[in-house]
């Protein structure tokens, strides 16, 4: 089953954090320095956040899937919608390792599409060039 990702620039990390927390009924998944994260069953939603410097606010949505055809699956319906879609093989970003597809709706939201695989210690950087709001520092993201 894929789950809605929602991920949201923040001011003050610990702060957001104890919000957040007392939101969603339970503490952080994952809690870094600059980044955390909530793996949510009801409703079932990877919800992050991260200090990083950016505006305050929605940085991106996206699919998390559990599976490579999945991906697959969604990177296919992006094309035939026309849509811009830059795919992504082993990123390095937010603590995990993922292949990606990100894509822009016709309003300018960026959708980020991904399969994570594995963790990583640091916050990473992906390959792919960098956008006006990237995903992961300076980038990552469209």
């Amino acid at each position: 089953m894929n789950r809605l990702h929602v991920h949201v620039a923040v001011r003050d990390l610990e702060e957001s954090i104890r919000y957040y927390a007392s939101l969603f009924g339970s503490a952080p998944t994952v809690h870094k320095h600059d980044y955390a994260k909530w793996l949510l069953e009801d409703p079932r939603v990877n919800f992050a956040i991260s200090a990083r410097g950016r505006e305050p606010g929605v940085d991106h949505l996206g699919i998390q899937v559990e599976e490579p055809q999945q991906m697959a699956a969604i990177t296919a319906r992006l094309s035939a919608a026309e849509n811009a879609a830059r795919q992504e093989s082993d990123a390095h970003c937010c603590y995990a390792r993922s292949d990606k597809t990100w894509s822009t709706d016709p309003s300018g939201i960026r959708w980020e599409s991904f399969h994570t695989h594995g963790e990583i210690t640091t916050y990473g950087l992906d390959t792919a060039e960098a956008g006006p709001k990237s995903a992961c520092g300076t980038s990552c993201g469209m």
